[in-house]
């Protein structure tokens, strides 16, 4: 991976307009990118979880919940969704319709460049647990409630191709024990293996994206 920054080029519009477990699925493999005054952090997205409300009971917008914070759940796709949640920051991709708020959640990323900002910024040296969470690398990249409402197909923070992973594997959802049948839903992705994935457990379907995947969108 270059460590030029023009080596990375945003997504357009068109991408976020997938339904969102579909969007979910294709965001693995694209590449998270910050760029700061401190220098560019990027990193490929080995995990995420799907938000599908107002009908999924662990989603904010469950019942088309409309607050300060779900606001921005509620345009367009491909926006910044960042909240605090235990003095952590979360980090969001906007997705569906317009009024239809739902949101994937970008749990985990494999650093490929600015890994010496993404040590300073986590006061540790460089290994897994460096952004192997939502909390962990959203501290790692740089990114706070500031880009709340920010497209992700303009810098500075933005979303970039990457590359088609052999396998991702689904299971249920991380921290929403009190979400009812939401709780079972499958709707947490991970790239197969891979080892910066923030929690691993037994996968309940294997999806084999060969031939399925094109230029970063599924069909």
């Amino acid at each position: 991976m270059s460590d030029q920054c023009d080596t990375f080029q945003a997504l357009d519009s068109k991408f976020y307009q997938q339904p969102t477990l579909e969007l979910a699925v294709s965001l693995l493999g694209c590449i998270l990118v910050n760029e700061t005054e401190e220098g560019t952090a990027a990193g490929i997205i080995v995990e995420t979880e799907a938000y599908v409300g107002p009908l999924d009971k662990a989603a904010h917008s469950y019942n088309n919940r409309r607050t300060k914070r779900t606001e921005i759940m509620f345009h367009e796709a491909g926006l910044a969704y960042t909240y605090v949640m235990h003095t952590h920051t979360l980090f969001n991709v906007v997705s569906g319709e317009k009024d239809n708020p739902e949101a994937v959640l970008i749990r985990a990323i494999e650093p490929v460049e600015g890994i010496h900002l993404m040590v300073e910024r986590r006061g540790m040296p460089a290994s897994a647990n460096l952004t192997n969470g939502p909390g962990k690398l959203t501290k790692a990249m740089g990114i706070n409630t500031f880009d709340y409402g920010h497209p992700l197909t303009e810098k500075p923070l933005f979303i970039s191709q990457g590359f088609l992973p052999e396998s991702i594997s689904s299971g249920k959802r991380i921290g929403i024990d009190n979400s009812g049948e939401a709780r079972d839903y499958p709707w947490r992705f991970w790239i197969t293996g891979n080892r910066y994935v923030s929690r691993h457990q037994k996968a309940e379907k294997i999806i084999v994206l060969k031939d399925e995947r094109t230029n970063g969108g599924t069909k």
